[in-house]
């Protein structure tokens, strides 16, 4: 049987990992990936993972993406999120002109990343202007361009609505040479992400530039991939990027148990309690990982065959996102404490993975306003929650 193609790039992302390692302490002093990962990620193609293939892209499936991620973190949990931020980004060509996307994302180095929503551009001719700054731009420090996802003020001062009266979201793009960067990423964690503000003033964005990104008539892409809004993709890379702290968190800690002897005590590896706290969050982790990947396989195999994205589709992948960084988060906890004063020397591989896994699940796909959301639909006695056997 041959491979998919896009497996070679979980094959890729694997064989990054010595080269990321040598970096991740540059990456977390600095506060940015050094410019030698950048390089690897691109001249590797991973950060085409989720590009159509209309443009050169891989249009990797979503179990594809989701393993490059978990490698990556594994490794460095600051270059998975940046490397995941900026593949989901790539989506946007999906809802653009051919020559605008062509122009993004086939000028190297090709990398746009965003913000979150925020702010208001002003309709003139050919275009919008806008004046504004936005936060939580992760992975803007290695783009080339930048996006933001606005409101639209017409010229008659009226905000543009949808059919729904709720307000039209626009997502306009612009070179990142074109904005003022602001230095304000000093976190607990995640400290490589880079994920800092950026500003424009009275910046004119040309019509090409402005898309209806997630809107399902505005998309020009016909693959199961793009039926999936980039919100839920990013939810299943982030959830991803979890287990891949967690996995190299608890493998760190069974590596340490295997030789240590604390004072006063036995070894650690003939410890029963040690013993049943591995073997418990070892079936964890399993559980976590088996159901999102579960998950993942279920939305792909209905899309492929030409189903819509439905509700229960969304809800599947929220709480399925949800639950995994949940449960991620315990076992980093787990495999923390179990290592006693170890973990707490910067030299040794758990305070950074457990600083970096509470500002993963501090981030907005890990609310746990999302059950809420999930229960409320299953309430309405619309969605189908039984498990997919077809």
């Amino acid at each position: 049987m041959n491979k998919h193609p896009a497996l070679d790039l979980v094959e890729r992302a694997r064989a990054l990992a010595p080269l990321i390692a040598r970096e991740a302490d540059e990456i977390e002093r600095t506060r940015r990936l050094t410019p030698t990962v950048t390089s690897a990620l691109i001249e590797n193609g991973l950060y085409r993972v989720l590009l159509p293939q209309s443009f050169g892209g891989t249009e990797a499936p979503l179990e594809i993406f989701m393993q490059m991620q978990e490698e990556i973190a594994k490794v460095d949990a600051s270059t998975a999120w940046c490397l995941g931020q900026c593949s989901v980004c790539a989506m946007t060509a999906a809802y653009l002109d051919h020559d605008a996307a062509d122009e993004i994302f086939n000028t190297p180095p090709g990398i746009l990343a965003w913000g979150a929503i925020a702010h208001e551009v002003h309709v003139v001719p050919g275009g919008y202007r806008a004046s504004a700054r936005w936060d939580f731009a992760s992975g803007s420090r290695q783009a080339s361009w930048l996006g933001a996802h606005v409101r639209v003020t017409e010229a008659d001062g009226s905000l543009r609505k949808k059919p729904d009266g709720a307000p039209e979201i626009r997502t306009i793009l612009f070179p990142a040479t074109s904005a003022t960067m602001h230095d304000v990423w000093d976190a607990i964690g995640l400290r490589g992400t880079g994920t800092d503000s950026y500003s424009v003033d009275s910046l004119f964005v040309p019509d090409k530039f402005a898309c209806l990104r997630d809107v399902p008539s505005a998309c020009r892409e016909k693959g199961p991939l793009y039926k999936l809004t980039t919100n839920a993709v990013f939810g299943m890379g982030f959830a991803a990027t979890s287990l891949g702290v967690a996995r190299a968190t608890l493998d760190a800690s069974i590596a340490l148990a295997r030789g240590k002897q604390p004072q006063g005590l036995g070894a650690m590896r003939e410890n029963s309690a040690v013993q049943g706290l591995i073997g418990r969050t070892e079936a964890t982790l399993r559980a976590a990982r088996a159901y999102l990947y579960a998950t993942a396989a279920e939305v792909w195999r209905d899309l492929s065959r030409g189903d819509p994205v439905t509700e229960s589709h969304r809800i599947a992948l929220r709480i399925a996102t949800t639950w995994t960084i949940h449960q991620s988060a315990s076992v980093v906890d787990t495999a923390y404490h179990m290592t006693g004063a170890t973990a707490v020397f910067a030299a040794n591989p758990f305070e950074r993975r457990f600083r970096d896994m509470h500002t993963i699940a501090q981030q907005i796909q890990a609310r746990d306003t999302h059950y809420e959301d999930a229960g409320r639909a299953i309430l309405s006695a619309r969605l189908d929650t039984s498990p997919t056997t077809r």
